[in-house]
């Protein structure tokens, strides 16, 4: 939903314009630790990030923030502290006046103790050293520099801003388990600009950090897509061949179906967060605005190389899975049919089954009906005999006349009455 159409938009306006870049002069340095729980991170307690930056702050007698803040900014001594709560994962960035004399000291993580990162509600997703210079006047002493402090495999700098700065980083976590930038300021940058440039860096890294967990799920959603694909694949080829697959198969096929699922599930939140922090880390990439230095390659080049290829990773296990859940609807709507079908053919033989047994039945009946005639006659021809005789007596008729006198009306008698009878049950 837009902004403007948004019914409380200007206090989502308010909230941007409270989240500024920081103002910083060079030297000085930063750094930022970044903490998110293992599992189930986006539904997690944030009470729990609230209290653990509430011990923070009382270790430094600072101010609260607002019951509900999801970021807020105190001054720790010397340092300026940026707490800000995100969806999956809760930052911490220090920023200092000054630089030390040994470049990136894992001392410049002191400002967060070593107890109350071990009591962190989670785990710490990525830790980042800025060191932020004035530029030297010769080219030279920033390449030693370089050298001295990256590795050049995959160094990466480029300029940025239209000049106003350089910036450098490897991309390699030091023995501390720091990510470290050089950021090497123009005289006259304002404090804004270097204060944004350093938040770039900083969530750069944090977003890729967070985008290559999706790495990770791809990769271990692998083995369970290879061995369902086989069991489909399987599926199929019967169904090709076997012309009388048993139900059994249907079932098998909605129980894969039922596996992809239960992985989609599982992967299309991580795969889905994955494609929004790539495309923030590229957005920070490019707003940047980077120029090549020294013919060196830029960070942009650098994610080209080494980052894209992971989320292109993402992307192609996040298609396989969707294709495999179209390849087994499509395969169990066609063994369904087929199942439906031999189900007809089967109640076809059936019903003519129960066609020929109800014309064997009629044909019976019509058996009985004649048998049933003849016996009912016998019986009326004597009774009416019986009846007959005393009066034929007188007239000299004997018995056998009278009785084969009155066989064929009861006969035909009895015929008609029992056609009537079966007439009116019809």
């Amino acid at each position: 939903m837009a902004i403007d159409d948004h019914p409380g938009r200007y206090a989502l306006v308010n909230e941007l314009h409270a989240r500024p870049f920081p103002q910083l002069e060079a030297p000085c340095h930063a750094v930022l630790v970044a903490v998110k729980q293992p599992l189930g991170a986006a539904a997690r307690d944030r009470s729990q990030d609230r209290a653990h930056l509430l011990d923070l702050l009382d270790r430094h007698g600072a101010a609260h923030p607002q019951p509900e803040a999801t970021h807020h900014s105190a001054q720790l001594g010397r340092h300026l502290l940026k707490w800000e709560g995100h969806t999956e994962f809760v930052t911490y960035s220090v920023f200092c006046p000054g630089v030390p004399d040994r470049p990136f000291d894992p001392a410049e993580t002191g400002v967060f103790p070593a107890d109350w990162l071990q009591d962190a509600p989670g785990v710490r997703l990525c830790s980042v050293l800025v060191r932020v210079d004035p530029m030297p006047d010769r080219p030279e002493e920033i390449r030693q520099r370089l050298d001295d402090w990256f590795v050049a495999e995959s160094l990466a700098c480029a300029e940025v801003l239209d000049g106003a700065a350089i910036v450098a980083g490897d991309f390699r976590i030091d023995p501390a388990g720091n990510m470290r930038f050089a950021v090497f300021v123009r005289p006259g940058t304002g404090s804004r600009r270097i204060g944004r440039i350093v938040q770039q860096l900083c969530e750069i890294e944090i977003y890729r950090a967070m985008s290559m967990l999706g790495l990770g799920r791809a990769r271990e959603l692998a083995g369970p897509l290879n061995a369902v694909e086989t069991q489909l694949s399987d599926i199929v080829g019967a169904m090709r061949d076997d012309a009388s697959l048993p139900e059994a198969t249907l079932h098998d096929l909605l129980r894969i179906s039922a596996e992809l699922e239960t992985l989609a599930a599982r992967f299309s939140f991580r795969a889905g967060a994955t494609a929004a922090y790539e495309a923030i880390v590229n957005e920070r990439i490019e707003v940047l605005r980077e120029a090549r230095w020294q013919g060196r390659q830029t960070l942009a080049d650098f994610m080209r190389r080494r980052y894209d290829p992971a989320m292109r990773t993402v992307k192609s296990a996040e298609a396989r899975l969707g294709q495999m859940l179209e390849r087994a609807a499509r395969a169990a709507e066609l063994l369904r049919t087929r199942v439906d079908v031999d189900r007809s053919a089967q109640n076809q033989h059936l019903l003519e089954s129960m066609d020929r047994r109800a014309d064997l039945q009629l044909r019976l009946q019509a058996t009985v009906e004649g048998l049933s005639v003849v016996a009912i006659s016998y019986y009326a021809v004597n009774l009416a005999g019986y009846l007959a005789y005393p009066v034929t007596e007188p007239l000299g008729l004997s018995k056998g006349m009278v009785t084969a006198a009155l066989t064929v009306p009861v006969v035909a008698l009895v015929w008609l009455l029992i056609r009537r009878i079966r007439r009116k049950m019809h």
